[in-house]
Order: C-alpha cells, then structure tokens, then sequence
C-alpha cells in the first residue's frame, strides 16, 4: 500500500521528471519519443536536445518550486509574494517563458490586476500555463478539503491567466490530485469534480474528460488548457504505470513537457515515489534563474514535498 506521503513526492518529484522528460520532444511528432526509445530502460531517456541538458526541467517546474517555497515560507496563500517571484524569474530571462505569463510578468501593473487588464485586451489567455505548475500547490491544500483546493487553484491560475478556463482547468487538477492522495481513483472522481467547475466551463471540460474521449478528438493545440488537461487524464486512465503513462503522453506529441508534467502530477500521486524510475529521477535538476544561480536536485524537491506538507 503506498502511504500518503509517498504519493505527495510522488506528485510533485513525477510532475518534475515529465516536464524534463518531455521538454526535448517539444512541438515534435507524434511518437517521438517510443521511436527513440522503443523500450523502457533503453538508456535513461533523459536525452536533453532542443536546449536542454539531460533532466533539465523547464519553465513548467521552476515555476512551480517558486510556488511551492513561497507556500512554505509564508507558511500559506500569499500572492502577492508569489506574483513578485514570477517577476524576479521573469527578469532573469529563463530559457523558457509562455508569451502570455511573461506579457503579465513584464507588464509592471499590479499583481491583482496584470492578468485581468492582458485578457481583456487581448481575450486569449487559456493556456496551460498555470495548469503546469499546479503539483505542489495540489498537495499543499489537498488536507482542506474540495472547495478550498478548487479555491486556491483557482486564485493562483488567476495571477498569470485572466481567462477562467485556465482557472477551472488548474482547478480540476488540483481536485483529482486531492483525490489520489487519498489513495482513491482520479478518474473516477472526475464526474463528481466536474459538478463544482463553474458552469460555463464544465461542458468543455465533462467533454475532454469523458472516458471516450481520446487526444486525437482534441479541437485545439495542447497547449490550450482543456487538451493538456484531458490528454493527462487520459494517459492515467489508459496505462497501468507512473512509466507508462508519462510514456503515453509525450507520445502525443505537441506541448510535450507540460502535458508529461500534468501526467506526471497525476500518475505520481497515483503510484507513489517508488514507481518514478531512478534512471529518471538520478538527472533530474532544477535551475532557478534569478535566484542566485540555485539549482534543485531530487532530494530537494522532495524536502521541499516535505515541508509542504509537515
């Protein structure tokens, strides 16, 4: 039986080993990464390319250690300390940053309202954006119930997207996170998850997240938050493994690393720290630009689980 804090380390340390994982096969084709590997342990995987070193993880998770250390040192939600993290990361030019997060980043309005004033100008900010960064906030307010995990997903999306979709997008997630620590099946929790998304948004997401359901019925890029989101549950929902699954979804293809972080969440959460491979977790490094060149190793990132959590 995996223990509860097993899966905690599970999800953020697996989020963390998709996104690195992932990023190489970026904006490739589908099938990518089997056709280079086309079996478990051939090699470690964790290749690097297209800008990156091996285990190197991008945006996706950097972003959400600055998250989970603000969770930590403020001892909850503040977000306004949050917000001005995402600057200073911004302000150091990381290798990777969405277009929309570092247009409210840079935008020098204040953090209650930079998203807010982006979206209505420009009327597009449901990427995942926010959905990517969620593991760690996920398992911060899992203990408090639904409602306040949905609340807090919804209010940290809400720094960077304007958009809600993104906000009830990040929002499911961190619910079937909560969900998996308690050692029951997201999947199966999805239709009672989807009756506290907002009712503007719930059809898209019942529709992604349906059981027939399959990314290749997907109307947009994965980018988008309701693809990433559904292509995640579908890779848990369709394997049998932490492996297998993060396998399934870089496989798709398109925004590799955020929907390997996204499916890595999940399926770490659902089998534990023990069934993320060694040879994955071995490489696997965090640099924070902008924060005196610091860079997470494994056994950071699960002290850091940790002390979320104590």
């Amino acid at each position: 039986m995996v223990v509860r804090a097993e899966r905690a380390l599970g999800a953020v340390i697996g989020s963390a080993v998709g996104d690195a994982l992932g990023a190489p096969f970026e904006f490739g084709p589908e099938g990518a990464f089997s056709d280079r590997f086309p079996e478990p342990g051939h090699g470690s995987e964790m290749c690097g390319g297209g800008g990156w070193d091996p285990g190197e993880t991008t945006d996706d998770t950097q972003m959400a250690v600055l998250v989970a250390e603000s969770l930590v040192e403020c001892d909850g939600l503040e977000l306004p300390d949050i917000f001005r993290r995402f600057q200073r990361w911004a302000a150091a030019e990381p290798k990777d940053i969405g277009l929309q997060t570092e247009a409210v980043l840079s935008s020098g309005d204040p953090w209650d309202m930079a998203a807010a004033l982006h979206f209505q100008v420009n009327q597009r900010a449901a990427g995942n954006g926010a959905l990517m960064r969620a593991a760690p906030s996920a398992v911060r307010f899992a203990p408090h119930g639904r409602e306040a995990t949905m609340d807090a997903a919804r209010r940290l999306a809400a720094l960077t997207h304007g958009d809600r979709a993104a906000w009830e997008g990040t929002a499911v997630f961190h619910e079937l996170i909560r969900v998996a620590l308690a050692g029951d099946d997201p999947v199966g929790a999805v239709a009672a998850t989807l009756d506290a998304v907002h009712p503007e948004h719930r059809r898209r997401y019942a529709t992604v997240l349906d059981t027939d359901w399959h990314p290749d019925q997907a109307t947009e890029f994965n980018g988008a938050v309701w693809p990433c989101l559904g292509s995640a549950v579908w890779a848990l929902r369709t394997t049998n493994s932490y492996e297998t699954a993060v396998r399934a979804a870089i496989d798709l293809g398109g925004d590799t690393d955020t929907v390997a972080a996204v499916t890595g969440g999940l399926a770490g959460a659902v089998y534990g720290l023990a069934a993320v491979p060694e040879r994955w977790t071995a490489p696997l490094h965090v640099p924070l630009p902008g924060f005196a060149d610091r860079v997470l190793r494994t056994s950071d990132l699960a002290n850091l689980t940790r002390r979320l959590t104590g």
